[in-house]
């Protein structure tokens, strides 16, 4: 699993909520890197930030899909943009999953546990 997530202490919070499911995570703090991650490891799932420097997350999430090689990595958008049309936007870009910062670390489990099974 990769988090792309420039905030130190939100890649630490998801970090500590996936514990208890037992997965290998891998993090980048900008966009340029984690997609550079991403087309080096093709992880199974991507816990995305939308307001990354370098690239934003719109841009990764672009790049991702029309990748041969990480088309099919599932991507999980989270974000503080909490407006609508963000999930709407997200959906429309090709996220599999669309979460809203601050979150309930229960909630995120739930929803990367339903990625990686699906």
């Amino acid at each position: 699993m990769l988090v792309i997530e420039d905030s130190a202490s939100v890649r630490r919070l998801v970090e500590v909520c996936l514990r208890v499911i037992e997965v290998d995570l891998d993090a980048a703090e900008d966009g340029i890197e984690g997609l550079e991650r991403a087309r080096q490891t093709l992880p199974d799932v991507i816990i995305l930030d939308i307001g990354l420097p370098g690239m934003d997350g719109w841009e990764v999430l672009r790049n991702l899909r029309n990748g041969d090689a990480t088309a099919d990595i599932k991507v999980l958008i989270l974000t503080a943009h909490a407006q609508p049309e963000m999930a709407d936007k997200a959906q429309q870009g090709g996220a599999d999953a669309f979460m809203t910062k601050p979150f309930r670390p229960l909630d995120l489990r739930e929803q990367v546990e339903k990625l990686l099974a699906g």
